[in-house]
Order: C-alpha cells, then sequence, then structure tokens
C-alpha cells in the first residue's frame, strides 16, 4: 500500500500490518528509502472513525470496490 501527499509523490509505502498485543503495527519505508515502524494504538482508530462522517465512511468502504485509476503524468 502506497501513501501520497497533496502534491500526489510518495510518501510512505507500507509493506506489512501486523497485530502486536492491542496495537497495530505498520512497516515500511518513507520516502523510499528510510525504514520505519509505526504502532496504531486503539484510542487513535476510534479518533479517526469520530473524525468521519457518515458519509466519509460509507465512502472509505466503498473504496474497496472500486477500480484503480491510472496515474495521471
Amino acid at each position: 500500500m502506497k501513501l501520497y501527499g497533496a502534491d500526489n509523490k510518495e510518501l510512505m509505502v507500507v509493506t506489512a500490518i501486523e497485530r502486536q498485543g492491542n496495537e497495530l503495527v505498520l512497516k515500511g519505508k518513507i520516502f523510499g528509502t528510510m525504514p520505519m515502524t509505526a504502532k496504531i494504538r486503539p484510542e487513535e482508530v476510534r479518533q479517526v472513525f469520530g473524525l468521519m462522517k457518515p458519509r466519509v465512511l460509507l465512502f472509505a468502504l466503498s473504496l474497496l470496490f472500486r477500480r484503480a485509476i491510472p496515474a495521471k503524468r
């Protein structure tokens, strides 16, 4: 999975998502070179869902069924 910035440049490539106790652990590389491990705690996940309005949450779920849009060059 890739995360992009506002300028459509790649910020992070996530190579693994694992469970470690009560946390999710994301492993990957930032800017294509620097290895990083990020932990997401349960309260952070709840906060994300609190930030999303119902329409945004439904849209996020619908992304699972949408085709990829080719990148503009």
